[in-house]
């Protein structure tokens, strides 16, 4: 077990980043109550994303196909899913100095800032690139350069992460909309979407006769495995568990769908515009 942990290739980047993040949680943790339930999340997402970056699983990952789907299911779906459903953002921010929040709260609220965050933190392109991280990578030619340029590689491994987080701070968003990017109905939706192509790729993967994926014989495969044996299991595993984890996305959507729908500000919008005699109990209201 030891040596599984020592990593496949070593990054001082991606410790640092590790650090950092793990000591912006701890001490958010310090300064504001955080659930028991939240705190599990997020360890057990952000150890399961170094557990794929940084250690012998890496190895396997490069030498079967069917770990290679494994790393970039939990990559791209479980850990992001566990973090996101933690809901970070306050905790890290908390964890901050408090000159460094004020800089923060002014960086975003500049011109340049807003304009950047309308654009790529669009619905419609969080959506599409959430999709796109998966099968651009299981293009075999594409696959095959990526296998062999360590720089290709990490930038695949890093993209498949961080478009996995971004879709899943979209869809998990407890809000309204606005604040929100998306509003609660179509968060329910969007899951539907995009797990239907990556449904049709496993599939396709999985009843292939071929080899389509001749690289892990050059690499050399890990565990002896037959190709269309080890295509099989890589397709399924694209197929079955991820579908089942944007489910569970899609049903955690429903439930804020649910309770944003029983709030008194859904009421109010739906309500005429107040009298005057009306405006300071809809205030107290909203404020409640």
């Amino acid at each position: 077990m030891l040596q599984f942990l020592i990593p496949w290739e070593p990054s001082a980047l991606l410790v640092a980043i590790f650090v950092a993040v793990s000591v912006l949680y701890w001490r958010g943790t310090c300064r504001q109550h955080v659930s028991l339930t939240r705190c599990l999340a997020f360890w057990t997402g952000l150890g399961l994303f170094y557990l794929c970056l940084h250690t012998r699983a890496d190895y396997y990952a490069e030498h079967e196909f069917f770990a290679h789907r494994v790393q970039h299911l939990v990559l791209h779906h479980l850990a992001p899913l566990l973090i996101m459903a933690s809901y970070p953002a306050s905790v890290l921010r908390a964890g901050l100095p408090l000159a460094w929040r004020q800089r923060l709260r002014n960086w975003q609220r500049t011109a340049l800032v807003r304009v950047l965050s309308r654009f790529l933190l669009h619905p419609s392109l969080i959506s599409l690139l959430f999709v796109a991280s998966v099968l651009l990578w299981l293009v075999p030619s594409i696959q095959f350069v990526s296998m062999l340029d360590w720089r290709l590689y990490t930038f695949m491994n890093w993209s498949v992460a961080i478009t996995g987080l971004t879709y899943w701070w979209m869809l998990l968003d407890h809000r309204h909309a606005p604040p929100a990017r998306l509003s609660p109905g179509w968060r329910v939706l969007s899951p539907a979407l995009t797990m239907t192509p990556q449904i049709v790729a496993g599939a396709v993967i999985t009843f292939t006769q071929h080899d389509i994926y001749p690289i892990f014989d050059l690499c050399g495969r890990a565990f002896g495995l037959p190709a269309l044996l080890d295509q099989s299991i890589g397709g399924l595993i694209m197929w079955v568990p991820a579908a089942l984890l944007e489910a569970i996305g899609g049903l955690i959507a429903l439930h804020h769908w649910i309770r944003l729908s029983a709030s008194p500000r859904q009421h109010l919008l739906a309500a005429k515009p107040p009298t005057e005699s009306k405006k300071s109990m809809l205030g107290a209201i909203q404020r409640s």
